[in-house]
């Protein structure tokens, strides 16, 4: 039996950002230093003062963004408990509370430390000016972080719907092949028919059961090596797979449904379409934190067959590396005159998400 990876949670997105996430911190921080400069080119009107005006403003607003985000962060789930548009509310009273209590501390601790902390407005202008500053910067914020976190649920639902897609995607002529050879085999040796059901089984177990993100390298390479053994049953001795990933780490996580599809078109865009058949190699290895894995087949010259199967699975591949690893990934195509590969290259990460 092979093993499938386990179904991920896949629920909606929740209607408020995760203000947890370290990308969500970096955007508040950054968004209340630029408002920190704003209000300071604002009021600047005493020159060689607009550092010291731009520090004591960015230490008022740094302070009330990081707060406000360890707030959100404590009390998301029990915000989003109330329905989105509570949610939403409730969060914007919250954080324009939390504004109005800082601007008070604020206020008395220019009282206190007069020498050092200067507030020239007074007691209700200085109130009421931050709260209604914050309430726009704080309006604006959440809804841009909100059309953010929902553009990034569209890309993961669209790379969960391909993905489903390319699972629901086993080709007719392999399975009608695959079927009749086995049906040949019932006659001429019962028990290699029966070894070949288990793995059709095994196959369609893992194409179709299989609806995680990423996978085992390990599950991995069992599925592509069972879809070798099935089409060596039917291609004899012109299909020869080579494996060199002894150096590989089995228990690396890589995007589920990579390797047997490669191995899939490298069968059926160069092993079939040459008289005498020839090798595919599946080659890994480790390289300072990062894993390469290539498939490369021959080709025979002059020899093509429509490429949409394999243009889809391609960037299929290339988009949910994008979304599991950013720019750290790569899925390269080097196509010669006689050879066709595709490299592989993600980071070495065995944990899940």
């Amino acid at each position: 039996m092979t093993a499938t990876p386990e179904p991920e949670n896949t629920e909606s997105q929740a209607y408020l950002p995760d203000f947890c996430a370290t990308s969500t911190v970096f955007i508040v921080v950054l968004a209340a230093e630029l408002v920190a400069i704003l209000l300071t080119i604002a009021s600047y009107d005493t020159p060689g003062r607009f550092l010291i005006e731009l520090s004591k403003t960015s230490l008022f607003v740094l302070w009330l963004a990081l707060l406000s985000s360890a707030i959100m962060c404590i009390f998301r789930s029990k915000l989003e408990s109330a329905g989105k548009t509570r949610a939403f509310v409730l969060g914007f009273v919250v954080l324009l509370a939390l504004c109005g209590v800082l601007a008070e501390i604020a206020l008395q601790l220019t009282r206190i430390f007069g020498q050092s902390v200067i507030i020239e407005d007074s007691h209700s202008q200085f109130i009421l000016r931050t709260l209604g500053i914050s309430s726009i910067v704080i309006a604006l914020m959440m809804r841009y972080l909100y059309v953010s976190s929902e553009w990034r649920r569209s890309i993961v639902l669209e790379a969960q719907a391909r993905i489903s897609a390319l699972q629901a995607l086993i080709r007719p002529h392999f399975l009608f092949n695959s079927m009749n050879t086995i049906a040949s085999l019932t006659r001429t040796d019962p028990r290699q028919a029966e070894e070949a059901v288990e793995d059709l089984s095994d196959l369609l177990r893992a194409n179709l059961g299989g609806s995680g993100d990423r996978t085992s390298l390990k599950a991995e390479l069992e599925v592509a090596a069972i879809y070798q053994r099935i089409e060596k049953l039917r291609l004899g001795d012109r299909l020869n797979v080579r494996w060199n990933v002894a150096d590989l780490p089995m228990r690396a996580l890589i995007p589920s449904l990579t390797i047997q599809p490669l191995l899939e078109n490298a069968i059926y865009h160069g092993i079939e379409l040459l008289p005498d058949g020839g090798d595919v190699t599946v080659s890994g290895k480790r390289d300072d934190g990062y894993l390469e894995i290539s498939i490369s087949n021959p080709v025979a010259p002059g020899e093509t067959r429509a490429k949409g199967g394999n243009k889809m699975a391609l960037a299929n591949i290339r988009q949910r590396f994008e979304l599991a690893y950013g720019s750290r990934a790569t899925v390269d195509v080097v196509e010669g005159y006689d050879e066709y590969a595709v490299r592989l290259r993600f980071p070495h990460d065995e944990n899940r998400p």
